[in-house]
């Protein structure tokens, strides 16, 4: 005979609930027809676990149950390896013995001791996932035992509510473990969050994975997704929310009525521009206060963002909010210089370049404008000038650093731009400044245009 007694589980299960006792019972029994047993219990870690009883006497073929208690935490003593409950016996002919006697009989050892069982202990229940949760220990095969096994003692109302922590701790095998086993995805509290934009608000790409092939419902008029991964400077985020939801309306706004633009724009997140404005994202809407994306970006000095919203719209640098105030009034009284050009200088130099106003041009340039910006057309105020015929622009621009070999939306130079309209004078002045006369680019070379034109004229190749 291996064994005296023999346990009626085997695993004990503990419901943790924080900071109060918690205790189960075991049953043993007397395998012996004849004879009474003595039967001893402990724990791997005693610190943690007790029993009401560790010493007692079972009577043949008897049982007797058997409390373990546990002392109030704040957390579950979870340990690795987990504990155990130790379950020796020995033989008790007389059928008495006090307490005393029966510890000192298992107190030494020999061969009259039986080593009958080791009965593995859990805790269990929604506070051990929800400790699991918060502490984010998921990360070994034993601790996610312990959460699947924690599990199983949750009703569906309390996987439910767990859901949520899980989610927003971007803990992607909690969250895909509480919905196989039942939680609703779809549950709202009054707090009206929903676990898909916990998960956003969480940053964690795969729990947001999980979520969304869960069949996660979108409330189009709480659930600012693209709000949080534009917030984020999360494209990646914003991928996976707009292939698991294709009628997420990218021009949402939120209490502010500003859209994910809007917020992209006031942080300068380049890419998040770009992809929004590529999905259809509006670069002309305003919020409430009547400020467009592009008067975020100024605002807060965001160079490249403001250039890409200019690129997707030109003209809502001149929109005004409700204080009267355009994009370039707002980076002048931050005082971001960077951004004069391209919201205002830029345009006065242009718009110099066509009238031909010398002394205003170099005002421009000297205040910080662009000498080689281009316009929609892919025009620099050199073409512009060069066109025109101005030839007192052309040189001021040279001066500056204008660049003749330029080429616009047509794939045209300045020299092309004054040989169109016949400005010999000014073509010499461009050539003389190292504009090639022969440029592959050219529908019809320069130096074959200026021949026909002005045969007088000579022409030295580039």
């Amino acid at each position: 005979m291996d064994r005296l007694v023999k346990a009626d589980v085997k695993e004990i299960n503990l419901v943790f609930t924080k900071n109060q006792k918690c205790s189960t019972t075991c049953r043993l029994t007397n395998l012996m027809h004849t004879m009474s047993v003595a039967v001893s219990l402990n724990t791997t870690n005693p610190s943690t676990l007790s029993f009401t009883q560790s010493y007692s006497i079972i009577p043949p073929l008897g049982n007797k149950s058997f409390t373990i208690l546990s002392k109030p935490y704040d957390h579950p003593p979870i340990g690795t390896p987990p504990d155990n409950v130790l379950v020796r016996s020995s033989m008790l002919p007389t059928g008495k013995a006090s307490q005393e006697d029966l510890q000192r009989l298992f107190y030494r050892p020999g061969p009259h001791i039986f080593k009958d069982v080791t009965i593995p202990i859990s805790f269990v229940g929604p506070h051990v996932v929800e400790y699991l949760i918060s502490s984010s220990v998921v990360k070994t095969l034993e601790t996610a035992f312990v959460l699947s096994k924690a599990i199983l003692w949750c009703d569906e109302s309390e996987l439910t509510s767990l859901l949520k922590p899980a989610a927003m701790s971007g803990s992607s095998y909690v969250v895909s473990s509480l919905l196989d086993s039942g939680a609703d995805v779809n549950k709202r509290d009054l707090d009206n969050d929903s676990v898909i934009y916990l998960a956003v608000k969480s940053g964690d790409i795969d729990t947001i994975r999980v979520v969304v092939e869960s069949g996660c419902e979108v409330d189009q008029e709480n659930d600012r997704l693209l709000h949080v991964a534009a917030s984020m400077n999360r494209v990646d985020i914003m991928e996976v929310l707009c292939m698991g939801y294709l009628d997420l309306d990218v021009n949402q706004v939120d209490s502010k009525g500003q859209t994910p633009l809007h917020i992209g724009a006031s942080y300068g997140y380049v890419e998040v521009l770009e992809f929004l404005i590529t999905l259809g994202c509006d670069p002309n809407l305003v919020d409430h206060s009547g400020w467009s994306s592009v008067h975020w970006a100024s605002w807060n000095g965001h160079l490249d963002a403001v250039e890409v919203l200019l690129s997707a719209s030109t003209y809502v640098k001149y929109a005004v909010n409700k204080e009267g105030k355009t994009a370039y009034s707002l980076a002048v009284e931050k005082g971001h210089s960077d951004l004069y050009d391209v919201l205002h200088l830029g345009d006065v130099l242009h718009r110099c370049a066509r009238k031909g106003d010398v002394e205003e041009m170099r005002k421009c340039l000297r205040e910080g404008a662009n000498v080689n910006g281009k316009d929609q057309n892919g025009w620099t105020p050199l073409h512009r000038s060069a066109f025109k015929g101005h030839m007192d622009c052309v040189k001021v621009l040279l001066s500056y650093g204008a660049r003749v070999d330029l080429v616009d939306g047509c794939g045209y130079t300045a020299l092309h731009r004054a040989v169109e309209v016949g400005n010999a004078q000014v073509a010499m002045v461009l050539i003389a400044n190292g504009a090639k006369a022969n440029m592959k680019s050219f529908v019809v070379p320069i130096e074959l245009e200026l021949f026909k034109k002005y045969p007088s004229v000579a022409v030295e190749k580039a």
